[in-house]
């Protein structure tokens, strides 16, 4: 046979595009994408700075004063990102992001390393996104504190819902708290610059402080490790790029808007919180987060602290919308690419990848269940995925610059790999200060995620050889067949099943299991009057078996080799209403299960409506 391709593995079916009006519906605006992609982004300014103060706070008071620069090289970072993260949405309008870039320039191996860190990263934000929301909201209602675990079920479930409604939909709810969440931010922000001093610390008062007492020294390291920590903020950028063709017409323009908008709003809040923390001179203290002190400090302890406290609670809760949005897409891909089961390919209305969306649901809730949901130390671990996937993004981005040698291909190489090298250091400051504190795990499930990729890939080839895909087939020949068709009693089905075996096979057999003699005879008697053409063949059975005797003569008629090929025809009823499922006998599904595992005959099953 003449091969047409070098590579015999099973494609997913291609989807055809939907472009029109209808699809482009329950795609995503510019805005649409900002509210349902970059929650994770947005969330992370309540903990980012937070993390970047506590690190500092070991080197006292002195070490706070390195707040803004840390946080200065943090926004250089960010802004590398964002320009990267634009040029990949306009190289891969398909999605995928890190995945996508590392498969086309660095090999399959690195691009499952990068996709392998990206479904942590979805799966951990999930966790910790949930959690954080709720532990809020248990701060300011301790009543609830022993619901924990089912508040964070009830959060999930409720993301999930919406997201099974399709991603517009999601942004079309999540829009009003993002925009409520930012806004009270910029607040912080601006009315804090006009400020001088604090006007309320209440919030902070009676509480411990968490400042070292005698330091006067800050070291690279201790910087490295804040910068580190501080960049778990940048979490979410690589979304918009992962999700491209969740997008209207134009998808790529609407993607890249999403992002700059995205890295700009990330930016200034970054920037600017750091600013007031200088400015207030806040120190980190135990039980009131950073981001309470600043909304105190600046919009004093009244209603506009209580709304944005309220508003990050909502904002926590929800960030896990963006993997629902990112990794379902991105399991897509690896399906296309046959590292995954081919379902997840699968679109359902409303441009809703709905076995991702409930793979990521069911995985997250096993793991706020078996963490208690108390996942807040997963916070600086889910940042080793992102960096791992932005470092191999970058430098796949540079090789794409040096293959591709477009005008100022030189500045852009040089970008991404300056932006490779921050990511790089920030991935191993994380892992070798957090190794013993649970980094090993996600090192560990690196490269078995890797492996299952590998697994399923490898399992593809062999069906996809087994099926002589990308080979042109031999000539088509008639093949002598016999259909079997078990049978209990005369009636339509009866009729309807040997009807439908005459139309399949060259010959055609009924057989039916005996128990009980008496029911035999009568049966022959009634098959004699009836003659359908069809000869009954009786299997004697002193065990009240059904689904091994049928198999066994199966098995017996291929031994005999008479046949190229034996097909058993079950007819079934198919109930017009779902709960008369329940009055069924289930021999269809017994003699099923039989001959599936026991032969090698082809099974039938068919179905009349009634």
């Amino acid at each position: 046979m003449s091969s047409a391709t070098t590579t015999p593995a099973v494609a997913a079916e291609p989807e055809p595009p939907d472009t029109g009006a209808a699809g482009d519906r329950h795609r995503l605006s510019a805005l649409g994408g900002l509210a349902a992609l970059s929650l994770d982004a947005m969330a992370s300014v309540a903990y980012g700075p937070e993390s970047i103060v506590l690190v500092l706070a070991a080197a006292g008071a002195y070490g706070l004063g390195f707040t803004l620069p840390v946080t200065a090289a943090i926004a250089v970072l960010l802004a590398v990102l964002v320009a990267s993260y634009r040029q990949v949405i306009a190289a891969f309008p398909d999605g995928g992001g890190s995945y996508a870039v590392t498969r086309e320039h660095l090999g399959r191996r690195t691009a499952l390393t990068a996709a392998a860190s990206l479904v942590i990263d979805y799966i951990l934000n999930v966790a910790v996104s949930v959690t954080a929301g709720v532990a809020a909201l248990t701060s300011a209602v301790p009543g609830l504190y022993g619901h924990w675990v089912w508040l964070c079920l009830g959060v999930l479930a409720l993301v999930t819902a919406v997201n099974l409604r399709g991603i517009a939909e999601s942004a079309r709810w999540f829009m009003a708290p993002t925009a409520v969440f930012v806004l009270s931010i910029l607040a912080i922000i601006v009315v804090g610059l006009f400020r001088d001093a604090p006007v309320s610390t209440e919030a902070a008062t009676g509480h411990a402080s968490a400042l070292a007492g005698n330091a006067t020294a800050v070291g690279a390291l201790l910087l490295l490790k804040a910068f580190a920590a501080g960049c778990s903020a940048l979490t979410g950028v690589e979304a918009v790029a992962n999700a491209v063709p969740s997008f209207r017409t134009p998808g790529v323009k609407r993607a890249q808007r999403t992002e700059v908008a995205l890295g700009a709003l990330l930016g200034v809040m970054l920037i600017g919180l750091a600013v007031l923390i200088g400015r207030f001179h806040l120190q980190p203290v135990e039980g009131v987060t950073v981001l309470a002190q600043l909304a105190d400090a600046s919009l004093g302890h009244g209603a506009g602290f209580y709304l944005v406290q309220f508003a990050t609670v909502i904002l926590l809760g929800l960030a896990a919308n963006t993997s629902f949005g990112g990794l379902p897409v991105l399991l897509h891909l690896l399906a296309r690419d046959n590292h995954l089961p081919h379902v997840f390919a699968l679109r359902a209305d409303r441009q809703v990848h709905r076995h991702g969306v409930l793979f990521l649901a069911l995985v997250s809730a096993a793991l706020l269940v078996g963490s208690g949901g108390d996942v807040n130390s997963l916070v600086p671990l889910f940042a080793i995925g992102v960096f791992v996937g932005f470092t191999v993004c970058q430098v796949g981005m540079v090789r794409h610059w040096c293959v591709r040698r477009q005008r100022g291909w030189r500045a852009r190489a040089a970008l991404n790999g300056f932006g490779a090298l921050l990511t790089g250091v920030a991935a191993v400051v994380v892992t070798g200060t957090k190794f013993t504190e649970g980094a090993w795990g996600i090192c560990l499930a690196l490269p078995l995620l890797v492996l299952l990729f590998e697994a399923v890939h490898r399992g593809y080839a062999r069906i996809g050889e087994a099926l002589e895909l990308g080979r042109v087939p031999g000539a088509v020949t008639r093949r002598r067949s016999l259909v079997v068709v078990p049978v209990t009693a005369i009636t339509r089905l009866t009729r309807d099943g040997l009807s439908a075996a005459l139309s399949l096979g060259d010959e055609v057999l009924a057989v039916t299991v005996v128990h009980d003699p008496a029911e035999a005879e009568a049966l022959r008697r009634d098959w004699e009057l009836w003659r359908p053409g069809v000869p009954l063949v009786e299997i004697p059975d002193g065990h009240r078996r059904l689904g091994p005797p049928i198999a066994a003569f199966v098995n017996r008629l291929g031994a005999e080799r008479a046949y190229d090929r034996l097909t058993v025809l079950i007819p079934e009823v198919e109930p017009a209403r779902p709960w008369q499922r329940a009055l069924q006998n289930r021999r269809g599904a017994v003699i099923d299960r039989a001959l599936r595992r026991h032969t090698d005959a082809v099974v039938c099953r068919l179905r009349m409506r009634m």
